[in-house]
């Protein structure tokens, strides 16, 4: 992965502001490039793009191949000729600070059926229908099933119930149109000069196209539920383990088939991004594995992955590994044996820099590394302070206190405008690359965090408004990334 010194900010599409109640790859998107350029940031990494369930995580999707409907512009919409201006003219009033996830939804897709009115089949739709043959018609036909059966999960599908053509024909031209702006929003990132970082979660979701169409692959019942799910045991974020639900994959399986279902889906997603974190790389060496009759992620087991036999497929298959290592949280010398065989980039928190002096602390950096103030599991900095300190506060003894009198003495701040403090202690270290979640930049507190890990509903809904990027702000950020020598 040849980037350079650089640093980059990490925010969802999602949160971007605009009119039509969530971000979205239009003109919003645009306008927050040019922001990054203008701060001289050469990063935007965004969260997972797939087409989100029932709460809305990017890492719990219908799919490991599909884009997420919800960001598709309809500016772009109009501009491509689908709707007209009176479409647009009244769009609901949605909230400014939160996207509302049900009502953005609905609107959405009524939107998306009039545009797929105005379409017609060319030789751009053909060309993508060709080059995305393998999981397209799948996902396309797996939707039309999935509503035509009130959308209930695949494995209780009636088998009397016939797809519409038509609905699948749609469910086709809105992912052509998903990956069309997208497209041309990353071709914006470029005359720009800013590479976008990707994130790839490492499970997927059971009522997805892809379990439903190789259930093999995955450690399923003869009804097609889950035997084991995924998880991780009890940890910093929960004392109950984090339990996702999503079914285990069957590794000896996989490697039969030559692991040609992550060929696939590696080659997809690095056709959208310039490289990208895998979330949760310690499965792939060992994964925590728990029944699926469990109601908490504690009573599991580590079960061993494919290690480096999968990556050397990889790397046969597609050549350079521009991938990033989430190594985070439970870490063993084998998870770091198997990131070092293949040259990937570790990650450090500098929330996580003062409960203990590992490689979290800037001191302690290498090169081959990607910092971040915090990440989207992570409180605000501004929130993590606030709380930490009214934890701390009255209790002169406690761990807590050591903890607010160690943040001080290190980054030799009294605590007002900590959140530039980390970003000042992030850019001038010697990590290869720097990494600031927007909230961060803006120094907001807590009610501008964008998930708590552990908590089912909720999460995923902050967005922020145009003015609160000001010009004096992004002036006060290039300033400090310029003089770190990113």
């Amino acid at each position: 992965m040849k980037i350079g010194r650089s640093s980059g900010i990490l925010l969802h599409v999602t949160s971007l502001p605009g009119r039509y109640g969530i971000g979205d790859l239009g003109e919003e998107s645009r306008w927050f490039v040019d922001c990054l350029a203008e701060a001289k940031q050469k990063l935007w990494c965004v969260l997972p793009l797939g087409p989100t369930g029932p709460e809305n995580s990017p890492y719990q999707c219908r799919s490991a191949f599909a884009g997420n409907p919800l960001l598709i512009s309809p500016q772009e919409l109009l501009r491509h000729g689908y709707l007209s201006r009176k479409d647009l003219q009244s769009p609901p009033v949605f909230s400014p600070s939160r996207v509302q996830f049900p009502e953005v939804g609905r609107y959405k897709e009524s939107l998306l059926e009039k545009a797929f009115r105005q379409f017609s089949e060319n030789r751009d739709y053909e060309a993508f229908e060709r080059k995305n043959r393998s999981w397209l018609e799948r996902f396309a036909l797996f939707l039309t099933l999935r509503e035509a059966n009130g959308g209930v999960p695949w494995n209780r599908f009636d088998a009397a119930i016939r797809p519409k053509p038509e609905r699948v024909r749609y469910h086709k031209f809105v992912q052509y149109e998903f990956f069309r702006q997208w497209h041309a929003l990353r071709k914006h990132c470029q005359l720009r000069n800013i590479s976008i970082m990707g994130d790839m979660p490492f499970y997927v979701e059971h009522d997805s196209a892809d379990v439903w169409s190789h259930p093999e692959l995955f450690d399923l019942d003869k009804r097609g539920e889950p035997r084991t799910v995924g998880g991780v045991p009890p940890d910093y974020f929960s004392s109950d383990g984090q339990l996702w639900g999503t079914p285990a994959y069957r590794w000896d399986r996989m490697e039969e088939a030559g692991y040609q279902w992550w060929v696939q889906r590696f080659r997809a997603v690095l056709q959208l991004v310039d490289f990208m974190r895998l979330d949760h790389f310690r499965g792939f060496e060992a994964f925590w594995s728990v029944k699926a009759n469990q109601s908490t992620a504690r009573k599991g087991h580590w079960k061993k992955g494919p290690g480096a036999q999968l990556f050397e497929t990889i790397r046969r298959k597609l050549g350079d590994l521009p991938f990033i290592a989430e190594n985070l949280g439970i870490i063993t010398p084998e998870v770091e044996e198997l990131r070092h065989q293949f040259g990937l980039f570790g990650m450090a928190v500098l929330q996580f820099a003062f409960d203990d002096n590992g490689i979290h602390r800037p001191n302690n950096y290498v090169p081959k590394l990607v910092t971040f103030t915090g990440t989207h599991d992570n409180d605000t900095t501004r929130g993590w302070w606030n709380a930490l300190l009214r934890t701390a506060r009255g209790h002169s003894r406690s761990a807590e206190h050591a903890k607010v009198n160690r943040v001080k003495c290190y980054l030799q701040n009294d605590g007002r405008d900590i959140h530039w403090s980390f970003i000042q202690a992030i850019l001038t270290s010697v990590a290869e690359i720097a990494v600031m979640p927007l909230q961060d930049v803006l120094g907001l507190g807590s009610e501008a965090r964008m998930n708590l890990p552990g908590r089912a509903k909720g999460n995923w809904r902050w967005r922020f408004e145009r003015k609160q990027i000001t010009p004096a702000l992004l002036q006060r950020l290039g300033e400090l990334t310029e003089v770190s020598g990113r």
